[in-house]
């Protein structure tokens, strides 16, 4: 192993773990659908890593047809903040839908009263909620697709550094430099990932939400909607 790939190896791990901790969409996202959707640790974390790396390979990919056809670097890093963009309003639009949706079962679910008329003209009423019943479709509904939304996305969001500070550089090496660089890279960044998913799943499941509770799928969306923000307007 040469001394610049040594240099890159190390420059690769120290970008891999800022830009996945300085990015809220890397785990913020996944925090609170856990809440929200009452995922498993087990399956917070296979979602989690299975974006991750879903996140990371697309760039790859993408990377590696750069170098194949020999684009230049600035026209790479062009096309990976479109997708950046792309995937910042994709995550508004998700968490904004979600929002919505979370209010609107809350509004559902508020206990209200049915009147009853028997036959022999007696009438009577008593409290009525439909979240027992509405809350199994939609628990279904979130175990079906709403993973495989934060997957789309990930997918399609770039890490912006690999291209332009790593893979390029490694390439004018060699290939098993480039590798080499290219995995550390991908492997601290899903660890960081799930590393800071843990600490913030148990930390959510202890908090008390107390009347809260039940806009845990509203306050979810919103943390999302915030997270796609952030890219956009802060640059995260």
């Amino acid at each position: 192993m040469t001394g610049e790939i040594q240099l890159l190896a190390i420059t690769a791990a120290s970008v891999a773990l800022f830009h996945t901790l300085l990015g809220p969409d890397h785990y913020l996202p996944f925090i609170v659908m856990s809440r929200s959707g009452k995922w498993s640790l087990a399956k917070t974390l296979w979602i989690t890593a299975a974006s991750g790396l879903g996140h990371v390979l697309s760039s790859v990919v993408l990377g590696i047809i750069g170098i194949a056809l020999g684009v230049g670097v600035n026209k790479m890093s062009g096309i990976e903040e479109g997708r950046g963009n792309f995937a910042a309003w994709m995550l508004i639009a998700f968490g904004l839908a979600y929002m919505i949706w979370g209010i609107r079962r809350v509004y559902r679910n508020r206990p209200h009263t049915h009147i009853h008329v028997h036959s022999d003209g007696t009438l009577h009423d008593h409290p009525h909620s439909h979240n027992s019943v509405h809350s199994h479709v939609h628990k279904e509904g979130k175990k079906n697709l709403t993973p495989w939304i934060l997957f789309t996305i990930f997918v399609l969001g770039p890490c912006e550094p690999l291209i332009p500070i790593l893979m390029y550089p490694a390439a004018e090496g060699d290939f098993t430099g480039l590798f080499l660089v290219t995995s550390i890279f991908s492997l601290i960044t899903i660890l960081s990932m799930l590393a800071v998913v843990i600490v913030g799943y148990f930390g959510l499941n202890f908090l008390p939400l107390g009347k809260l509770e039940k806009y845990t799928h509203a306050l979810a969306g919103g943390t999302i909607m915030l997270s796609g923000i952030a890219i956009i307007f802060m640059g995260l």
